[in-house]
């Protein structure tokens, strides 16, 4: 049975798509449309164009005043947009955003001191342009031959970094070539893979179709250059002709053939390769059977879609703002990055990719412009809120992203969903900052969901007093007299501090923060300090837990007894003056008293008129009182075996 099939991606491009509907958009708003070359490489398409009024150009001199300029899908060097800016003209880019992302890499590479290689057609409109972004730092090579010879005459001399790039269209079997001839391994030569995806795809059906052919049939326009590579892709396994449209296949002498296959260029649109199946099914003798699937892209092409429609595309370009998706319709897909995600820190290519297939929701149609808005959001919320509600239903503990600080609280990401968390139930105390919470993690449960409305309200509060209450309950299980934590001080009053720890809070008296004496816990300690503590008590009917902070190792009491004794001469100063006499700190923290009576070998009235507070005197160890930890200490001691020595030298 004879039969006639059509490869899965012949056609039209995304790139292509695009910039004809462009066209098409502005003709109907004005007929005074100019497109600087003719916008498609199909001479049908063309001569329609200009029925409706559009105008080519080949430069930008020729522009009329007033008169709107439209870039093709191949693309300008930077040249040609500072003369149109200097013209004045209005102009519409349809720059394919894959030859666009070409420029984008040509021109920064440049401006870092690569020298370009570009894999193409120097002739072609599409290279042109790109080498018009590299400042003429370029080569243009049209297979790996002409590479090959690069590396062994040129590359030596050239002394430079080497950025290689390849025309979207380019032929993928010469690329895999070109790939051989690149010298391996050397940091100087970067590698840009930017045939575009469409493009291998095309050829890759296409071979894989001629190989089960015993008839090709490429159609497209004869300057068109991925339809003369797809023509050489396939001539290389069966018959081959290449065609502009049905008609030409009148002309031909083709030969008898049981599989017959067809293709057709980025610039073929689907109505040409419909014309030329049916002319074909025609001209064949005997029933022929049509490409079901093909039938089902055709009616595809013609489906009406509707706003609220689920609908599945795939991902034809990422750009900055927007992901471009095909839904196999005659319509464009734009989703903007508002309705992919809802995470102001992510953009487009963090969602998704090219050739992604996604779930989308219809947001709105414009079938004049042949375009339509989709949100990815919209169908994840619709997803995400039959999991809230569920969550709801099981008290769950769910986990989110803050997002938005809001009047009154704010609004945390979870499953594509916004959830409102009001201030009350963040658990923060009343007047804090509620922008400390902003791109935190955060754990809460759902206490309020209005199905009709989408609406959900949560409450990390919930969680945190969960915690906490499984916290105290655990810290009671276990807790004993001198078990040891590390805690975080969470607030501080004049008598003492809080501390955190771990869910359950204790407090540090301020007699137990130091060893010496101390006017206000903020002397030893500050909120958000991690301090470790030991239990001193415990009254779990009080819910009273007493720290201790200050270590028995460091208690100066200790230290001073196992380093002094009765009769020992030490240096200590003065620290307070009282009528009976004077307080020296010996060493920080233990203080002796040098009784009025110990001042000086003679009777002292007022203490001051001898002793000042700062001063540093020499004293004498008369007495340690161990229980009542009191120290006795006495200037007059030294004086008088000062006068005994003296004597004793006398004699």
């Amino acid at each position: 049975m004879k039969t006639i099939t059509v490869a899965k991606s012949a056609g039209f491009c995304f790139g292509v798509d695009r910039a004809v509907k462009m066209v098409y958009s502005e003709l109907e708003k004005s007929p005074r449309v100019a497109t600087l070359g003719p916008i498609i490489h199909n001479t049908d398409v063309v001569n329609d164009m200009m029925a409706k009024g559009a105008r080519i150009i080949e430069s930008v001199d020729e522009l009329e005043p007033d008169e709107l300029v439209i870039i093709r899908s191949h693309g300008v060097g930077s040249e040609v947009y500072r003369q149109i800016e200097e013209k004045g003209n209005r102009v519409v880019d349809a720059t394919c955003p894959f030859v666009s992302r070409i420029h984008k890499i040509v021109a920064e590479k440049s401006s870092e001191g690569y020298y370009i290689l570009i894999a193409g057609d120097a002739n072609h409109p599409e290279v042109k342009g790109i080498v018009g972004h590299c400042d003429e730092n370029c080569t243009v090579f049209k297979d790996n031959f002409e590479l090959k010879a690069f590396f062994e005459k040129k590359y030596e001399k050239l002394k430079k970094r080497v950025a290689i790039v390849a025309q979207t269209t380019y032929n993928i079997v010469v690329w895999e070539e070109c790939l051989k001839v690149i010298p391996k391994d050397d940091p100087d030569i970067v590698i840009f893979d930017t045939i575009c995806n469409a493009t291998q795809a095309r050829q890759s059906d296409a071979e894989t179709l001629s190989k089960e052919a015993d008839l090709m049939i490429v159609v497209g326009g004869k300057h068109s250059s991925n339809t003369v590579k797809l023509y050489d892709v396939c001539s290389k396994y069966c018959k081959t002709y290449h065609i502009e449209n049905g008609d030409e296949l009148f002309a031909l002498n083709l030969p008898n053939a049981e599989h017959i296959g067809i293709t057709a260029g980025a610039s073929t649109p689907a109505y040409i390769i419909k014309e030329v199946q049916t002319t074909m099914s025609e001209i064949q003798t005997g029933k022929t059977e049509e490409d079901i699937n093909f039938e089902e892209m055709i009616d595809q092409s013609f489906k009406k879609i509707h706003t609220g429609e689920k609908v599945t595309g795939y991902v034809e370009a990422v750009n900055n703002t927007e992901a471009i998706v095909s839904l196999g319709t005659k319509h464009t897909g734009y989703v903007a990055l508002e309705d992919l995600t809802d995470d102001p820190t992510k953009k487009p290519s963090d969602i998704v990719s090219v050739g992604d297939e996604i779930d989308l929701i219809v947001v709105k149609v414009n079938d004049q412009e042949g375009t339509v808005a989709l949100s990815k959001r919209k169908l994840d919320e619709q997803a995400g809120f039959e999991k809230i509600m569920k969550a709801k239903e099981d008290n769950a503990v769910l986990e989110g992203t803050v997002q938005h600080v809001v009047k009154g609280g704010v609004t945390v990401s979870c499953y594509g969903v916004r959830v409102f968390i009001p201030a009350s139930q963040t658990g923060l105390p009343r007047g804090t900052e509620l922008e400390q919470l902003l791109k935190k993690k955060v754990q809460f449960t759902i206490i309020e969901v209005t199905e009709n409305r989408r609406r959900a309200v949560g409450s990390m509060k919930a969680v945190l007093s969960a915690e906490k209450e499984e916290a105290k309950a655990k810290f009671w299980e276990s807790a004993k007299i001198g078990d040891v934590f590390k805690g975080t001080v969470k607030s501080i009053t004049s008598f003492g501090a809080f501390v955190d720890l771990g869910g359950i809070d204790g407090m540090v008296h301020i007699s137990e923060l130091s060893w010496k004496r101390i006017k206000h816990p903020s002397e030893v300690v500050s909120v958000g300090d991690t301090i470790e503590v030991y239990i001193k008590d415990l009254k779990q009917d009080e819910n009273r837990i007493s720290l201790g902070y200050k270590k028995a190792e460091d208690n100066p009491w200790e230290i001073f007894k196992a380093k002094y004794n009765v009769g020992d001469v030490v240096k200590a100063t003065i620290v307070s003056i009282t009528s009976f006499g004077a307080f020296a700190q010996i060493i920080d923290g233990v203080d002796g008293l040098i009784h009025i009576s110990q001042i000086a070998d003679k009777k002292v009235e007022n203490v001051k008129d001898i002793l000042s507070v700062g001063q540093v005197v020499d004293v004498k160890i008369t007495d340690i009182n161990t229980e009542s930890k009191r120290i006795s200490i006495s200037i007059r001691a030294l004086l008088e075996d000062s006068a005994d020595n003296s004597a004793e030298d006398a004699e």
